[in-house]
């Protein structure tokens, strides 16, 4: 294979009375009431099928019902009873294969006699497929027998030929696989290898660069982390490393104020420390656009987008639980997300409350002393953890998210103080989203301007402020996020 192939790599009975005859007199029952299968006709389960039955359930989700990956992955595997390593694989199988969707298709379609294939078979084909080409340490019969199984068990038993035939073709052919040639048709050929829309490869290459758009859309194997950080009005960092001591995880200082990064935790959710408030789980990005606020003790906050609650409690915790954070969300299950996380830290200075930030309240007008607006956005800084984001994004919802961004940002700076600060930032890597957004905000808004990020934020990271600093998970080891710090200019 050339360089251009490849790529980056229960029945309850009840006991019944016998007689001489072997028959059951009375049979048992099973509940759902439909007759028993008698132990001995029932055929034993192919090795393998239930982490391939779960990532099946999830991958189908997410293309046929727009659900997220991540939660719809947690419910599949919440109490499914499978041990660890069929866990790892069946996360293992939804991630890659959502992750190389793009290029599992085009690859499809050189072994497939139709291209209108019905979205179910469809999805047990990508499922193969990336069982064949992309998981070394999965045999390729296992791969073709368990999607045969899986045909028959979503109700198309009369396709299971079909997709026997494809993916032993798929077998056949997979070093005579062909791919757009990258001197003709460049951004198609990128597109396919990173396997994400064209309109989006065209959109980084023009503004990062291949090599740098390249770096960005490239996803690392590595073992699962959070960053946690203490619950700065119960406990200092000192005290927090020593309760990590405790604790038999992994773990090691981050590059942030009060950070670690630990591995090797299991249901970290239901930690005692966690749940009694001790800490919280926080990642990079969140952290370095609170640290951008700069909050000083007393003063007025508003979080205007504050679901689930994270930057708002660490806001109210920088503030050493005096003054107050005001935290908006449009939702009201999503402000209650709020209510939950102050409650479990025990913070008194947070002020969850239902409210659109697109529309003024003129009461508020020059009454806060600092605004964050971590603005609804395209989420493509996750890209690499959640592959399915770029499934979703589309040039319209583009277009329809940066209309947001921007009324938002028209609306709410007018909370701000003369000498306060307006934080506005996204998980995007998008220019539209971020620095186009910023600059566009300030030819409309020249009584704001843009400022440097305090030291409260490492300088590793201040250094690529141009703007606003544009974080890359590749370069900076967080997630992709932009941060932009303006200043409401005085009288």
């Amino acid at each position: 294979m050339n360089e251009e192939k490849k790529f980056p790599r229960n029945v309850e009975r009840r006991p019944g009375l016998r007689s001489g005859n072997p028959k059951w007199e009375h049979p048992p029952v099973r509940k759902d009431g439909r007759p028993p299968v008698r132990k001995e006709n029932r055929k034993p389960d192919i090795e393998g099928m239930p982490p391939r039955r779960i990532a099946l359930r999830v991958i189908r989700a997410v293309t046929e019902q727009g659900a997220y990956a991540s939660l719809s992955l947690d419910r599949a595997l919440e109490n499914c009873g499978m041990i660890a390593a069929d866990r790892r694989l069946a996360s293992r199988l939804v991630y890659d294969t959502l992750d190389h969707l793009i290029w599992l298709d085009h690859v499809l379609g050189q072994v497939m006699a139709r291209e209108d294939t019905d979205i179910k078979l469809r999805n047990i084909l990508r499922l193969g497929a990336c069982q064949i080409l992309l998981e070394d340490r999965i045999p390729e019969s296992a791969a073709t027998n368990t999607c045969v199984q899986l045909c028959v068990e979503t109700g198309m038993e009369g396709l299971k030929g079909v997709c026997n035939g494809i993916l032993r073709n798929l077998v056949r052919k997979k070093e005579e696989l062909v791919f757009p040639d990258p001197e003709r048709e460049p951004d198609r050929a990128d597109a396919i290898r990173y396997s994400v829309p064209e309109w989006l490869w065209i959109k980084l290459r023009e503004h990062y660069g291949r090599e740098e758009a390249g770096k960005i859309l490239t996803r690392k194997e590595s073992a699962e982390s959070w960053t946690v950080r203490p619950n700065l009005t119960r406990l200092t960092d000192e005290a927090f490393e020593l309760l990590l001591s405790k604790k038999v995880w992994d773990k090691e200082k981050a590059d942030l104020p009060h950070a670690w990064k630990i591995r090797g935790a299991v249901d970290i959710a239901r930690d005692a420390d966690f749940t009694g408030g001790a800490f919280s789980i926080m990642t990079g990005g969140s952290m370095i656009a609170c640290l951008a606020m700069d909050v000083k003790r007393g003063k007025q906050v508003l979080d205007c987008c504050a679901a689930p609650g994270g930057k708002t409690c660490y806001l109210a915790e920088l503030m050493a639980g005096t003054g107050r954070v005001q935290a908006w969300d449009v939702h009201e299950h999503r402000t209650a997300l709020i209510e939950a996380q102050a409650r479990r830290l025990g913070l008194e200075n947070v002020r969850p409350m239902v409210r659109d930030a697109t529309k003024k309240r003129e009461d508020l007008y020059q009454s806060m002393d600092a605004v964050l607006l971590d603005a609804p956005c395209t989420g493509l800084g996750m890209i690499t953890e959640k592959p399915d984001i770029k499934l979703r994004v589309t040039e319209e919802s583009l277009r329809e998210l940066t209309q947001i961004q921007k009324t938002l940002l028209d609306s709410v700076c007018e909370y701000v103080k003369p000498g306060g600060i307006l934080v506005y930032s996204t998980c995007s890597v998008l220019p539209e989203e971020n620095e186009m957004q910023a600059e566009a905000f300030l030819q409309v808004h020249p009584e704001f301007q843009a400022v440097d990020l305090p030291e409260t934020v490492p300088e590793k990271y201040r250094q690529y402020r141009k703007t606003g600093l544009q974080l890359l998970e590749y370069r900076d080891g967080v997630e992709g996020f932009y941060v932009c710090r303006f200043r409401r200019n005085r009288g």
